[in-house]
């Protein structure tokens, strides 16, 4: 039976016996790092976060388990006014599979880790640059009290790394991007203007991010929404 109680030697056990080897060889289809999965659908992890609730110290252990499962549910337990920069900074050094980098992200914009943007942007690691844009897009979708201009002071980033080819960065730098512009009707011009810039680009990485999020950018739909 799993608690608020429980400790994390427990929870890693309980999750080990939901291990599935079939859901496992799925997850690898999806380019998600199976060498220390379990392969436990993420809406089940979840359900155990919310029996164990948030407990940040315990998340703190959860995470140097080096399991997948674990790991999310370190972040899915964490406690985002507790988390510190430098904790962000060590999950960061362990990121190898793009859907921890996500998971992590949503909860370091919960967390108001701003600062961490710019710096995890100029990483040349590329999950740590995911975390980037991943940042900035959960915050243009989430934040939406937020003033717009926080959200726009980021779009240099995304045309100073749009030339990067890496698959999971380049994907997170246009999702960034399609996220700003989708934000409102002050996000979305600046966003489709950039995308502009970015389709006439010589440099391929950068012009498919362009094309990509101006097709998005001038849907019917999107825009009947924005007005």
């Amino acid at each position: 039976m799993i608690t608020s109680a429980s400790d994390a030697a427990e929870l890693i056990a309980y999750l080990e016996t939901l291990r599935s080897e079939e859901n496992i060889a799925g997850m690898a289809r999806f380019g998600i790092v199976t060498n220390r999965a379990l392969g436990i659908p993420n809406p089940d992890v979840k359900a155990v976060a919310r029996q164990a609730k948030k407990d940040h110290a315990r998340a703190m252990q959860l995470w140097r388990s080096d399991i997948r499962e674990a790991r999310l549910l370190a972040l899915f337990t964490a406690e985002p006014k507790q988390l510190t920069a430098d904790n962000a900074r060590n999950w960061a050094d362990d990121f190898d599979s793009w859907e921890i980098v996500d998971c992590a992200a949503d909860l370091f914009v919960e967390a108001r880790l701003d600062e961490l943007v710019l710096e995890f942007a100029a990483d040349e690691r590329e999950f740590v640059r995911r975390t980037a844009f991943a940042m900035i897009a959960g915050a243009a979708v989430h934040r939406k009290k937020e003033p717009d201009a926080t959200i726009l002071a980021w779009m240099p980033l995304i045309e100073a790394y749009s030339a990067d080819p890496r698959n999971f960065v380049r994907k997170a730098v246009n999702w960034a991007l399609r996220s700003i512009g989708k934000r409102n009707l002050a996000c979305h011009a600046p966003a489709l203007a950039l995308a502009g810039v970015l389709a006439e680009s010589p440099d391929k990485t950068t012009r498919w991010i362009g094309k990509d999020a101006a097709r998005e950018l001038t849907g019917e739909k999107l825009l009947a929404r924005l007005r």
